[in-house]
Protein backbone atom coordinates (compact mmCIF):
# COMPACT_ATOMS: atom_id res chain seq x y z
CA UNK A 1 0.00 0.00 0.00
CA UNK A 2 1.20 4.02 -0.74
CA UNK A 3 -0.63 6.73 -0.46
CA UNK A 4 -0.01 10.26 -0.42
CA UNK A 5 -0.97 11.80 3.29
CA UNK A 6 -0.53 15.81 1.85
CA UNK A 7 1.19 17.46 -0.97
CA UNK A 8 1.68 21.02 0.19
CA UNK A 9 4.65 24.08 -0.25
CA UNK A 10 6.58 25.26 1.98
CA UNK A 11 7.60 29.09 1.96
CA UNK A 12 10.24 31.33 3.88
CA UNK A 13 8.29 32.55 7.15
CA UNK A 14 6.64 35.99 6.65
CA UNK A 15 8.90 38.81 7.15
CA UNK A 16 11.55 37.20 5.17
CA UNK A 17 13.34 38.83 2.28
CA UNK A 18 11.22 39.66 -0.48
CA UNK A 19 13.29 38.90 -3.18
CA UNK A 20 16.97 37.93 -3.89
CA UNK A 21 19.22 37.52 -6.36
CA UNK A 22 22.09 35.55 -7.07
CA UNK A 23 24.34 35.64 -10.32
CA UNK A 24 25.84 31.98 -11.33
CA UNK A 25 29.85 32.06 -10.85
CA UNK A 26 31.87 29.56 -13.17
CA UNK A 27 31.93 27.37 -10.54
CA UNK A 28 28.37 26.78 -10.42
CA UNK A 29 27.86 26.86 -14.52
CA UNK A 30 29.39 23.55 -15.15
CA UNK A 31 26.51 22.01 -13.13
CA UNK A 32 23.81 23.43 -15.63
CA UNK A 33 23.56 20.61 -17.45
CA UNK A 34 24.29 18.16 -14.87
CA UNK A 35 21.55 15.42 -13.88
CA UNK A 36 19.89 16.09 -10.28
CA UNK A 37 21.47 15.10 -6.94
CA UNK A 38 19.15 12.65 -5.28
CA UNK A 39 19.79 11.64 -1.71
CA UNK A 40 17.82 9.62 1.00
CA UNK A 41 17.91 9.53 4.48
CA UNK A 42 16.38 6.80 6.29
CA UNK A 43 15.54 7.22 10.23
CA UNK A 44 14.02 4.02 12.59
CA UNK A 45 11.20 5.33 14.45
CA UNK A 46 8.26 3.47 15.71
CA UNK A 47 5.73 5.67 14.94
CA UNK A 48 2.18 5.19 13.36
CA UNK A 49 0.16 7.47 10.97
CA UNK A 50 -2.02 9.49 13.71
CA UNK A 51 1.07 10.71 15.13
CA UNK A 52 3.03 11.51 12.13
CA UNK A 53 0.67 13.37 10.89
CA UNK A 54 -0.45 15.46 14.16
CA UNK A 55 3.44 15.88 15.53
CA UNK A 56 6.10 14.90 12.72
CA UNK A 57 4.26 16.70 9.87
CA UNK A 58 3.29 20.44 11.40
CA UNK A 59 6.58 20.36 13.03
CA UNK A 60 8.85 19.15 9.77
CA UNK A 61 7.05 22.17 8.07
CA UNK A 62 7.61 25.06 10.85
CA UNK A 63 11.15 23.86 11.10
CA UNK A 64 11.42 24.02 7.05
CA UNK A 65 10.05 27.35 6.73
CA UNK A 66 12.13 28.54 9.41
CA UNK A 67 15.42 27.10 7.84
CA UNK A 68 14.72 28.55 3.98
CA UNK A 69 14.39 31.90 6.21
CA UNK A 70 18.38 31.36 6.17
CA UNK A 71 18.47 29.25 3.13
CA UNK A 72 16.28 31.62 1.14
CA UNK A 73 17.42 30.82 -2.67
CA UNK A 74 16.61 27.13 -2.23
CA UNK A 75 12.98 27.63 -2.24
CA UNK A 76 13.59 29.78 -5.39
CA UNK A 77 14.16 28.80 -8.97
CA UNK A 78 17.24 29.10 -11.57
CA UNK A 79 16.37 31.92 -14.20
CA UNK A 80 17.99 30.41 -18.26
CA UNK A 81 17.47 32.99 -20.15
CA UNK A 82 15.76 31.92 -23.25
CA UNK A 83 17.57 33.35 -25.88
CA UNK A 84 20.82 32.86 -24.08
CA UNK A 85 21.76 36.28 -24.26
CA UNK A 86 21.88 37.27 -20.41
CA UNK A 87 23.81 34.53 -17.92
CA UNK A 88 21.56 32.67 -15.96
CA UNK A 89 20.55 33.92 -12.22
CA UNK A 90 19.33 31.94 -9.22
CA UNK A 91 15.86 33.98 -8.07
CA UNK A 92 13.71 34.20 -5.35
CA UNK A 93 10.78 36.44 -5.16
CA UNK A 94 7.61 36.43 -2.82
CA UNK A 95 5.43 33.65 -3.16
CA UNK A 96 8.19 31.02 -4.33
CA UNK A 97 7.93 28.03 -2.25
CA UNK A 98 9.61 24.52 -1.71
CA UNK A 99 7.67 21.21 -3.02
CA UNK A 100 6.70 18.83 -0.18
CA UNK A 101 5.04 15.98 -0.35
CA UNK A 102 4.40 13.48 2.71
CA UNK A 103 4.04 9.77 1.64
CA UNK A 104 2.87 6.38 3.81
CA UNK A 105 4.60 2.86 2.48
CA UNK A 106 4.30 -0.39 3.31
CA UNK A 107 7.66 -1.90 1.96
CA UNK A 108 10.49 -4.15 3.71
CA UNK A 109 12.49 -0.76 5.93
CA UNK A 110 14.82 -3.44 7.14
CA UNK A 111 15.68 -4.50 3.17
CA UNK A 112 15.81 -0.98 1.80
CA UNK A 113 18.56 -0.10 4.94
CA UNK A 114 20.81 -3.28 4.38
CA UNK A 115 24.72 -3.11 2.85
CA UNK A 116 23.42 -6.28 0.85
CA UNK A 117 22.68 -5.56 -2.85
CA UNK A 118 19.08 -4.20 -3.43
CA UNK A 119 17.02 -3.56 -6.75
CA UNK A 120 17.60 0.39 -7.41
CA UNK A 121 14.26 0.74 -8.45
CA UNK A 122 12.69 0.05 -5.31
CA UNK A 123 14.00 3.71 -4.12
CA UNK A 124 12.53 5.86 -6.30
CA UNK A 125 8.92 5.45 -4.58
CA UNK A 126 10.83 7.73 -1.79
CA UNK A 127 12.00 10.55 -3.96
CA UNK A 128 10.43 13.92 -5.05
CA UNK A 129 10.52 14.90 -8.50
CA UNK A 130 10.96 18.67 -9.15
CA UNK A 131 8.46 20.38 -10.85
CA UNK A 132 8.39 21.06 -14.92
CA UNK A 133 10.27 24.34 -15.47
CA UNK A 134 7.94 27.45 -16.21
CA UNK A 135 8.19 29.61 -18.62
CA UNK A 136 8.21 33.91 -17.17
CA UNK A 137 9.23 37.07 -19.17
CA UNK A 138 12.44 36.45 -21.02
CA UNK A 139 13.49 33.29 -18.72
CA UNK A 140 12.35 30.08 -18.21
CA UNK A 141 12.50 28.99 -14.53
CA UNK A 142 13.21 26.16 -13.15
CA UNK A 143 13.05 25.15 -9.26
CA UNK A 144 15.80 24.08 -7.09
CA UNK A 145 14.72 21.72 -4.18
CA UNK A 146 12.08 19.32 -3.86
CA UNK A 147 11.41 17.06 -1.00
CA UNK A 148 9.56 14.12 0.27
CA UNK A 149 8.67 12.56 3.84
CA UNK A 150 7.62 9.29 4.14
CA UNK A 151 5.97 7.36 7.04
CA UNK A 152 6.78 3.66 7.19
CA UNK A 153 4.45 3.04 9.90
CA UNK A 154 5.70 1.85 13.14
CA UNK A 155 8.94 1.34 11.45
CA UNK A 156 10.95 4.32 10.49
CA UNK A 157 11.09 8.06 8.55
CA UNK A 158 12.51 8.53 5.07
CA UNK A 159 13.52 11.80 4.06
CA UNK A 160 14.38 12.17 0.14
CA UNK A 161 15.93 15.37 -1.37
CA UNK A 162 16.20 16.22 -4.94
CA UNK A 163 18.00 18.93 -6.30
CA UNK A 164 19.53 20.56 -9.00
CA UNK A 165 23.11 20.84 -8.37
CA UNK A 166 23.27 24.20 -10.13
CA UNK A 167 22.25 25.87 -6.75
CA UNK A 168 25.00 24.25 -4.27
CA UNK A 169 27.19 21.52 -3.68
CA UNK A 170 27.47 19.25 -1.20
CA UNK A 171 29.09 21.58 1.52
CA UNK A 172 25.92 23.84 0.67
CA UNK A 173 23.01 21.40 0.83
CA UNK A 174 24.13 19.31 3.59
CA UNK A 175 24.47 22.86 5.52
CA UNK A 176 20.54 22.94 4.19
CA UNK A 177 19.93 19.50 5.77
CA UNK A 178 21.57 19.62 8.82
CA UNK A 179 20.34 23.12 9.54
CA UNK A 180 16.35 21.82 9.10
CA UNK A 181 17.50 18.73 11.40
CA UNK A 182 18.66 21.21 14.17
CA UNK A 183 15.73 23.48 13.68
CA UNK A 184 13.22 21.15 14.03
CA UNK A 185 15.10 18.86 16.91
CA UNK A 186 15.06 21.95 19.28
CA UNK A 187 11.52 23.18 18.30
CA UNK A 188 12.81 25.84 15.52
CA UNK A 189 15.29 28.01 18.06
CA UNK A 190 17.12 29.99 16.31
CA UNK A 191 19.98 29.97 18.80
CA UNK A 192 20.99 26.53 18.03
CA UNK A 193 22.15 27.43 14.67
CA UNK A 194 25.84 27.34 14.79
CA UNK A 195 27.50 29.91 12.08
CA UNK A 196 28.81 26.84 10.21
CA UNK A 197 24.84 26.67 9.22
CA UNK A 198 24.23 30.58 8.57
CA UNK A 199 24.97 31.11 4.96
CA UNK A 200 27.31 33.62 3.14
CA UNK A 201 25.92 35.02 -0.01
CA UNK A 202 28.81 37.55 -1.16
CA UNK A 203 29.20 36.10 -4.77
CA UNK A 204 31.67 39.01 -5.30
CA UNK A 205 34.51 36.86 -3.27
CA UNK A 206 34.87 34.97 -6.12
CA UNK A 207 37.51 36.39 -8.07
CA UNK A 208 37.38 35.80 -11.94
CA UNK A 209 40.29 37.88 -13.22
CA UNK A 210 40.46 35.71 -16.49
CA UNK A 211 36.40 35.96 -16.81
CA UNK A 212 35.73 32.33 -16.65
CA UNK A 213 31.84 33.61 -15.79
CA UNK A 214 32.02 34.05 -19.76
CA UNK A 215 33.99 31.46 -21.01
CA UNK A 216 32.14 28.20 -19.02
CA UNK A 217 29.12 30.11 -19.96
CA UNK A 218 30.05 29.70 -23.35
CA UNK A 219 30.75 26.16 -22.92
CA UNK A 220 27.42 25.24 -21.65
CA UNK A 221 25.25 27.35 -24.59
CA UNK A 222 26.74 24.51 -26.51
CA UNK A 223 25.18 21.69 -25.04
CA UNK A 224 21.34 21.23 -24.10
CA UNK A 225 20.71 22.49 -20.74
CA UNK A 226 18.45 19.63 -19.00
CA UNK A 227 16.28 21.78 -17.32
CA UNK A 228 14.08 19.20 -16.45
CA UNK A 229 14.16 16.65 -14.27
CA UNK A 230 13.25 13.13 -16.23
CA UNK A 231 14.38 10.31 -14.52
CA UNK A 232 14.30 6.53 -15.40
CA UNK A 233 14.94 3.82 -12.78
CA UNK A 234 17.83 1.61 -14.09
CA UNK A 235 18.01 -1.86 -13.94
CA UNK A 236 20.93 -2.25 -11.50
CA UNK A 237 21.35 -3.10 -7.70
CA UNK A 238 22.93 -0.86 -4.87
CA UNK A 239 25.30 -1.90 -2.51
CA UNK A 240 27.01 -0.48 0.38
CA UNK A 241 30.89 -1.69 1.17
CA UNK A 242 32.43 -0.93 4.37
CA UNK A 243 35.91 -0.01 4.74
CA UNK A 244 37.47 -0.51 8.35
CA UNK A 245 40.02 1.79 9.66
CA UNK A 246 41.83 -0.88 10.13
CA UNK A 247 41.95 -1.95 6.16
CA UNK A 248 42.34 1.75 5.84
CA UNK A 249 45.65 1.48 7.55
CA UNK A 250 46.90 -2.20 6.19
CA UNK A 251 46.09 -0.44 2.61
CA UNK A 252 48.02 2.66 3.57
CA UNK A 253 51.06 0.55 4.66
CA UNK A 254 51.05 -1.70 1.54
CA UNK A 255 51.91 1.31 -0.30
CA UNK A 256 54.33 2.69 1.38
CA UNK A 257 55.89 -0.72 1.42
CA UNK A 258 55.95 -0.17 -2.04
CA UNK A 259 56.93 3.52 -2.11
CA UNK A 260 58.57 4.30 0.61
CA UNK A 261 59.01 7.82 -0.93
CA UNK A 262 55.30 8.46 -1.00
CA UNK A 263 55.10 10.11 2.60
CA UNK A 264 51.51 10.98 2.83
CA UNK A 265 48.75 9.36 1.14
CA UNK A 266 45.49 10.04 2.49
CA UNK A 267 42.47 7.93 3.10
CA UNK A 268 40.72 9.27 0.55
CA UNK A 269 43.41 8.24 -2.03
CA UNK A 270 43.84 4.58 -0.83
CA UNK A 271 39.89 3.88 -0.94
CA UNK A 272 39.34 5.37 -4.88
CA UNK A 273 42.34 3.75 -5.99
CA UNK A 274 41.09 0.59 -3.95
CA UNK A 275 37.69 0.84 -5.84
CA UNK A 276 38.79 2.05 -8.86
CA UNK A 277 40.92 -1.11 -9.70
CA UNK A 278 38.42 -3.66 -8.36
CA UNK A 279 35.70 -2.32 -10.96
CA UNK A 280 38.01 -2.61 -13.90
CA UNK A 281 38.75 -5.84 -12.67
CA UNK A 282 35.05 -7.08 -12.35
CA UNK A 283 34.10 -5.40 -15.95
CA UNK A 284 37.21 -7.50 -16.94
CA UNK A 285 35.66 -10.96 -15.04
CA UNK A 286 32.07 -9.78 -16.66
CA UNK A 287 32.72 -9.54 -20.51
CA UNK A 288 34.77 -11.84 -23.27
CA UNK A 289 37.03 -9.83 -24.82
CA UNK A 290 39.33 -6.15 -23.31
CA UNK A 291 40.81 -4.16 -24.97
CA UNK A 292 43.95 -3.70 -22.95
CA UNK A 293 45.33 0.14 -24.27
CA UNK A 294 41.77 2.19 -23.90
CA UNK A 295 42.44 4.20 -21.49
CA UNK A 296 40.55 4.44 -17.52
CA UNK A 297 39.67 7.66 -15.86
CA UNK A 298 39.01 8.55 -12.18
CA UNK A 299 37.72 11.73 -11.70
CA UNK A 300 36.94 13.80 -8.38
CA UNK A 301 35.56 17.40 -7.17
CA UNK A 302 37.03 18.89 -4.19
CA UNK A 303 35.63 22.13 -2.69
CA UNK A 304 38.20 24.56 -2.78
CA UNK A 305 37.31 27.30 -0.65
CA UNK A 306 40.29 27.61 1.51
CA UNK A 307 42.15 27.57 -1.31
CA UNK A 308 41.60 31.05 -2.45
CA UNK A 309 43.24 33.72 -0.40
CA UNK A 310 42.07 34.97 1.79
CA UNK A 311 40.01 31.79 1.95
CA UNK A 312 36.13 31.60 1.20
CA UNK A 313 33.84 31.05 4.49
CA UNK A 314 33.09 27.32 4.75
CA UNK A 315 29.78 28.58 4.56
CA UNK A 316 29.68 30.23 1.30
CA UNK A 317 26.17 29.46 -0.47
CA UNK A 318 26.40 27.90 -4.26
CA UNK A 319 29.13 25.88 -5.88
CA UNK A 320 32.71 26.14 -5.17
CA UNK A 321 34.36 22.56 -6.23
CA UNK A 322 37.36 22.13 -9.16
CA UNK A 323 37.54 18.90 -10.79
CA UNK A 324 40.57 16.50 -10.77
CA UNK A 325 41.42 13.89 -13.09
CA UNK A 326 43.96 10.65 -12.89
CA UNK A 327 44.10 8.53 -16.36
CA UNK A 328 45.80 4.75 -16.86
CA UNK A 329 45.88 2.37 -18.92
CA UNK A 330 43.69 -0.63 -18.52
CA UNK A 331 46.24 -3.21 -18.67
CA UNK A 332 48.54 -1.37 -16.16
CA UNK A 333 45.67 -0.61 -13.69
CA UNK A 334 44.69 -4.24 -13.88
CA UNK A 335 48.22 -5.48 -13.67
CA UNK A 336 50.44 -6.27 -10.45
CA UNK A 337 51.07 -3.02 -10.03
CA UNK A 338 47.55 -1.36 -10.59
CA UNK A 339 46.66 -0.74 -7.16
CA UNK A 340 50.34 1.23 -6.32
CA UNK A 341 50.04 3.14 -9.62
CA UNK A 342 46.86 4.92 -9.34
CA UNK A 343 47.59 5.54 -5.85
CA UNK A 344 50.22 7.67 -7.16
CA UNK A 345 48.18 9.05 -10.01
CA UNK A 346 45.47 10.10 -7.85
CA UNK A 347 47.97 11.58 -5.01
CA UNK A 348 49.65 13.52 -7.71
CA UNK A 349 46.69 14.72 -9.58
CA UNK A 350 45.19 16.05 -5.78
CA UNK A 351 48.73 17.25 -4.58
CA UNK A 352 49.98 18.63 -7.35
CA UNK A 353 47.40 21.86 -7.80
CA UNK A 354 45.30 21.64 -4.39
CA UNK A 355 47.10 24.77 -3.25
CA UNK A 356 47.48 26.54 -6.20
CA UNK A 357 45.22 29.35 -6.95
CA UNK A 358 46.25 30.39 -10.11
CA UNK A 359 45.30 26.94 -11.13
CA UNK A 360 41.88 27.42 -10.34
CA UNK A 361 41.68 30.92 -11.50
CA UNK A 362 43.05 30.38 -15.19
CA UNK A 363 40.50 27.25 -15.77
CA UNK A 364 43.29 24.63 -16.08
CA UNK A 365 40.90 22.54 -13.89
CA UNK A 366 38.13 23.17 -16.22
CA UNK A 367 39.75 22.29 -19.34
CA UNK A 368 41.47 19.03 -17.64
CA UNK A 369 37.71 18.00 -16.03
CA UNK A 370 36.32 18.35 -19.87
CA UNK A 371 38.90 15.24 -21.04
CA UNK A 372 37.33 12.60 -19.14
CA UNK A 373 35.95 10.01 -21.21
CA UNK A 374 32.56 9.14 -19.06
CA UNK A 375 32.17 6.12 -20.54
CA UNK A 376 35.53 4.80 -18.92
CA UNK A 377 35.53 6.95 -15.95
CA UNK A 378 34.88 6.73 -12.07
CA UNK A 379 33.47 9.28 -10.04
CA UNK A 380 32.74 10.28 -7.02
CA UNK A 381 30.38 11.44 -4.72
CA UNK A 382 30.00 12.90 -1.35
CA UNK A 383 32.50 13.20 0.77
CA UNK A 384 33.58 11.80 4.42
CA UNK A 385 34.16 15.53 5.24
CA UNK A 386 30.37 16.13 4.79
CA UNK A 387 28.61 14.16 7.32
CA UNK A 388 24.97 13.72 6.88
CA UNK A 389 24.95 11.06 9.25
CA UNK A 390 25.22 13.44 11.98
CA UNK A 391 21.74 14.59 10.77
CA UNK A 392 19.67 14.29 13.67
CA UNK A 393 15.78 15.60 13.39
CA UNK A 394 15.03 15.02 16.96
CA UNK A 395 15.16 10.96 16.04
CA UNK A 396 18.71 9.81 16.80
CA UNK A 397 20.98 9.07 13.85
CA UNK A 398 20.09 8.04 9.61
CA UNK A 399 20.32 4.05 10.10
CA UNK A 400 21.08 4.45 6.44
CA UNK A 401 22.27 7.16 3.95
CA UNK A 402 21.56 6.77 0.46
CA UNK A 403 22.93 8.59 -2.72
CA UNK A 404 20.36 7.49 -5.38
CA UNK A 405 22.26 10.01 -8.10
CA UNK A 406 24.65 7.41 -8.54
CA UNK A 407 22.35 5.48 -10.41
CA UNK A 408 22.57 8.14 -13.29
CA UNK A 409 25.37 8.47 -15.92
CA UNK A 410 27.23 7.14 -18.80
CA UNK A 411 30.81 6.25 -15.96
CA UNK A 412 30.39 4.68 -12.58
CA UNK A 413 29.89 6.79 -9.54
CA UNK A 414 30.92 5.82 -6.04
CA UNK A 415 29.52 7.40 -3.04
CA UNK A 416 31.94 8.11 0.15
CA UNK A 417 30.56 8.80 3.16
CA UNK A 418 30.99 7.90 6.90
CA UNK A 419 30.10 4.82 8.67
CA UNK A 420 26.93 4.61 10.04
CA UNK A 421 28.42 2.63 12.90
CA UNK A 422 32.25 3.29 13.87
CA UNK A 423 34.55 6.47 13.83
CA UNK A 424 36.58 5.70 11.40
CA UNK A 425 34.89 3.75 8.82
CA UNK A 426 33.85 4.41 5.56
CA UNK A 427 31.18 3.56 3.36
CA UNK A 428 31.36 3.28 -0.11
CA UNK A 429 27.83 3.11 -2.45
CA UNK A 430 27.40 1.60 -5.89
CA UNK A 431 25.09 1.02 -8.52
CA UNK A 432 26.18 -1.67 -10.45
CA UNK A 433 24.43 -4.40 -13.08
CA UNK A 434 23.42 -7.51 -10.76
CA UNK A 435 26.68 -9.54 -12.34
CA UNK A 436 28.64 -6.74 -12.26
CA UNK A 437 28.02 -6.05 -8.20
CA UNK A 438 28.55 -9.86 -7.66
CA UNK A 439 31.70 -9.42 -9.42
CA UNK A 440 32.95 -6.51 -7.99
CA UNK A 441 32.07 -7.76 -4.53
CA UNK A 442 33.77 -11.18 -4.56
CA UNK A 443 37.16 -8.86 -5.71
CA UNK A 444 36.78 -6.35 -3.20
CA UNK A 445 36.37 -8.81 -0.30
CA UNK A 446 39.13 -11.23 -1.57
CA UNK A 447 41.67 -8.24 -1.83
CA UNK A 448 40.98 -7.02 1.74
CA UNK A 449 41.25 -10.81 3.30
CA UNK A 450 44.69 -10.60 2.07
CA UNK A 451 45.98 -7.33 3.71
Amino acid sequence: MASVIEQCQVAPPPGSAAELTLPLTYFDHMWLAFHRMRRLLFYKLPIFKPDFVQNIIPSLKDSLSLTLKHYTPLAGNVACPLNFSESPELRYVRGDSVSVTFFEINMDFKYLIGDYPRTAKDFYHFLPQLAEPKDAPGVQLAPLLAIQVTLFPNVGISIGFTNNHVAGDGATIVGFVRAWARLNKFGGHEQFLANEFIPFYDRSVIKDPYELGKLTWGEMKKHKLEMCDIVSPPDKVRGTFTITRDDIGKLKNLILSRRPSLTHVTSFTVICAYVWTCLVKSEDATREETDENVMEFFGCVADCRVQFNPPLPQSYFGNCLVGYVARIRHADLVGKEGFTMSVELIREAIRENMKDEEWILNGNWFKSYSTLDMNQSLSVAGSPKLDLYATDFGWGRPAKLEFVSIDTGSGISMSLSKSKDFDGDLEVGLSLSKTRMNAFAAIFTHGLSFL
